[in-house]
């Protein structure tokens, strides 16, 4: 049920993290946008995420910094003083968010269904969204859309690259350039495939005529995954892991024929792009966190996962738990789907 928002023209949005959730939400705002384009929407983030959003239209941020500790609540509460919404969406479920939302002035209060409101989150607020039954996360929060009446909720992305970021990323990738992109790392190590099943499908791609380039963070784990992938193909990788920025990254993302990712942030930031992507799952449910436009290219065996770890009926969304679940996917799967797509490029370009 929506609620009737005639007069809306403030709204607050609280979504910190993570780069995969925040491409998902601005879906959801340039949805709200369409059809509400005088209203002013404030975006309370992550500083991570403000990174890559910072150049949105028509979005003023506020930084939520949760390395500063309990502080980044009395800043948060400096930063919107004085500040009233007209509707607040709470859109995280987490604690630091709960609390977060305190400092939040907004008449209406629209968080997840009664199912999906933990840590706290039904205790501050007043509404909520139609429930779902399996919801993709996207799905999940273009019900905050909903809410407030958007009647259009097919997802697009508009998301601004400054000029500079664009000509870097069409340097390294010209127009035309047959190029698989992988962005090997997770948050998680144990959400990472093989270096060696990585380096494999990189020789494939090489032999089908693929540049193949390796991209990500500066974190110690993502720099030496890469390096291992590199020692295991024996032949020249282009390797760009933590050597961009996130509005760079997305820029190359853009460029790119092909990526392939487990479940992490770039695999989302490629769909927001357009770009094709061979998501590999394990310990999530491709069907709820996976790479929206790209879900028929997906290589999971989560299924098999959580049905050896769970007898009977299993909970949307549950993690399927394990350290060497990725070994699960097998390179010949990973391979067929890239076959797929390079045909389908091909197929496209000519």
């Amino acid at each position: 049920m929506s609620l009737k928002l005639d007069n809306i023209n403030s709204l607050c949005l609280l979504r910190l993290s993570a780069i995969g959730d925040v491409c998902h939400a601005v879906a959801m705002v340039q949805a709200i946008q369409r059809q509400y384009p005088q209203l002013k929407i404030t975006w309370i983030i992550g500083k991570v995420e403000y990174q890559l959003l910072k150049h949105l239209h028509g979005v003023e941020f506020v930084i939520f910094d949760k390395s500063l500790g309990w502080r980044s609540y009395f800043k948060l509460r400096r930063d919107l003083a004085g500040k009233k919404f007209d509707v607040l969406l709470h859109m995280q479920v987490a604690l630091r968010a709960t609390i977060a939302s305190l400092a939040i002035s907004a008449k209406v209060r629209i968080g997840f269904d009664r199912a999906r409101a933990k840590e706290g989150q039904w205790l501050v607020t007043n509404h909520s969204v139609e429930p779902l039954v399996t919801p993709h996360v996207l799905e999940g929060f273009m019900g905050f859309a909903k809410a407030i009446g958007v009647t259009v909720l097919t997802p697009s992305w508009e998301i601004p690259v400054p000029l500079a970021d664009s000509e870097f990323a069409k340097k390294m990738i010209p127009d035309g350039d047959k190029t698989l992109v992988i962005c090997a790392a997770a948050s998680k190590a144990e959400r990472n495939w093989l270096p060696e099943r990585y380096a494999a499908v990189a020789k494939h791609a090489i032999a089908k005529g693929f540049r193949v380039i390796l991209c990500g963070g500066p974190a110690r784990l993502e720099l030496e995954l890469a390096e291992a992938i590199e020692q295991a193909c024996g032949l020249p990788l282009e390797n760009q892991v933590g050597k961009t920025s996130l509005t760079q990254l997305l820029a190359v993302l853009k460029q790119a024929s092909i990526v392939l990712a487990p479940d992490t942030g770039p695999a989302h930031m490629a769909v927001t792009q357009g770009t094709p992507v061979i998501g590999l799952y394990a310990h999530s449910n491709p069907g709820r966190t996976g790479p929206y436009t790209s879900l028929k290219n997906v290589v999971s065996v989560y299924d098999k996962a959580i049905k050896s770890q769970n007898e009977g009926d299993v909970l949307w969304g549950k993690r399927a738990k394990g350290q060497s679940l990725m070994k699960m996917i097998l390179l010949e799967a990973v391979i067929k789907q890239f076959d797929i797509l390079s045909s389908e490029h091909h197929a496209h370009s000519s």
